[in-house]
């Protein structure tokens, strides 16, 4: 795996902060478009890791998948 866990995860927190004034919670491929050149797998790694660190949040409609920061948003709130 090419991706650095810290300067991966610094840049994913910076792009979520980056939108947060429109937006709490990310499609998957949002974050493989930060790393066009790293394998989805290896994208999905790290936000699996960074959710069992608790920084991130993972939340699903059933159809849709989405990422979050932590304690940022609706799914804050208690939104299922």
């Amino acid at each position: 795996m090419a991706l650095v866990y810290e300067e991966a995860k610094a840049k994913i927190v910076e792009f979520i902060n980056s939108k947060a004034k429109s937006k709490s919670k990310f499609y998957f491929n949002d974050f493989t478009a930060l790393f066009p050149e790293e394998k989805g797998r290896d994208v999905k790694k790290i936000l699996t890791q960074m959710i069992n660190e608790e920084v991130l949040v993972f939340w699903s409609s059933g159809s849709t998948s989405m990422y979050g920061l932590q304690g940022a948003g609706k799914h804050a709130d208690g939104e299922d």
